[in-house]
């Protein structure tokens, strides 16, 4: 598999309205799209973005340790309580000027075998960092730190949305590989399969359609 880039990475909130209201007020993000059942929200849609789905709460962090926004103006790390247990670590960014998802940090109980299974969903090492093994796709990283995970019955993380340039060829990769696709969804702008990845986190695949035009 060859994903391009981390398009999004959805959440589940309680009040994705205060929740986003929360990272808009300390994050040069708009709001690209608003639903009754999602807040999709980001610097542009070129860029990745955070998909906030309303679920039943107390949400719980699950193997969710923090996100990070890269910004470029910030000289260090600072920390947003963004609500409903999630924490967004802003720190400096590495792109040229642009606002995006800089990393995603979870917990994992072996992360030697979890970067194993990532690389074959497409990702790339990335070395560590003291006991935290990485990969990465594109200017995001996954830090997976070793540690037990609670069972959230209410988990914040709802799956990461990686871009392909084709939805067909993705579709035979998994099957080759042997992973099972949990479901496939057409949308007005995009084409998306869903797999179980690594340590239970869903993933993903999307390719947006000629149309594709989030305004």
């Amino acid at each position: 598999m060859n994903p391009q880039r981390l398009d999004h990475l959805a959440l589940y909130v309680a009040d994705p309205p205060e929740v986003g209201r929360n990272l808009l007020s300390r994050l040069p993000f708009r709001v690209i799209e608003e639903t009754d059942e999602f807040l999709l929200v980001g610097r542009s849609p070129e860029l990745g973005k955070l998909t906030l789905f309303r679920a039943p709460g107390p949400r719980e962090r699950g193997s969710l340790v923090n996100i990070g926004i890269g910004i470029p103006c910030a000289t260090a790390s600072t920390t947003l309580v963004a609500g409903e247990g999630l924490d967004i670590e802003l720190v400096p960014s590495a792109s040229d000027g642009d606002v995006d998802i800089s990393h995603i940090a979870l917990r994992v109980p072996d992360p030697v075998k979890s970067v194993r299974t990532w690389l074959a969903f497409g990702f790339e090492r990335a070395g560590t960092v003291g006991p935290a093994e990485r990969v990465r796709l594109g200017s995001t990283y996954l830090v997976l730190h070793p540690g037990p995970v609670d069972q959230a019955r209410r988990p914040l993380l709802n799956h990461l949305g990686l871009l392909v340039e084709s939805i067909d060829e993705t579709k035979r990769a998994v099957a080759n590989l042997g992973f099972e696709i949990e479901r496939e969804v057409e949308g007005e702008e995009s084409f998306a399969l869903f797999v179980c990845g690594p340590d239970g986190v869903e993933v993903e695949y999307i390719e947006h359609k000629p149309s594709f035009a989030l305004a």
